[in-house]
């Protein structure tokens, strides 16, 4: 059993939530999310984030504005739509029902 590939694909399951989670609170900017999941030791690359960004904003979770850099290109914040809160809020009732039943099930407490 390859447990590198079995890892990845449980974080990547987990990575909708995570980045909507991050989102959740305040505007940001994609290195705002990626600096996120790295701090929470999910080491994700760009090219796994920005076609999820985009997804996710073409289904009407995410909305995002640009804004002018003085150092550089202009930037795309992103925040959650009202039913990006939705589902962001029902994702996480979702997770927490999914965590207990793990959790029973491997035997912790």
């Amino acid at each position: 059993m390859n447990l590198e590939k079995t890892n990845a694909q449980m974080r990547k399951g987990v990575l909708e939530l995570c980045v909507l989670s991050v989102i959740s609170d305040k505007e940001v900017y994609t290195s705002d999310i990626l600096s996120s999941l790295k701090e929470a030791q999910l080491l994700v690359v760009e090219g796994t984030v920005y076609p999820l960004l985009t997804r996710l904003k073409n289904d009407g979770v995410l909305k995002y504005r640009w804004e002018e850099s003085t150092s550089g290109p202009p930037r795309k914040y992103y925040s959650l739509t009202d039913q990006g809160k939705e589902v962001c809020l029902k994702l996480k009732e979702n997770w927490d029902k999914l965590n207990r039943s793990i959790n029973k099930l491997v035997g912790q407490k």
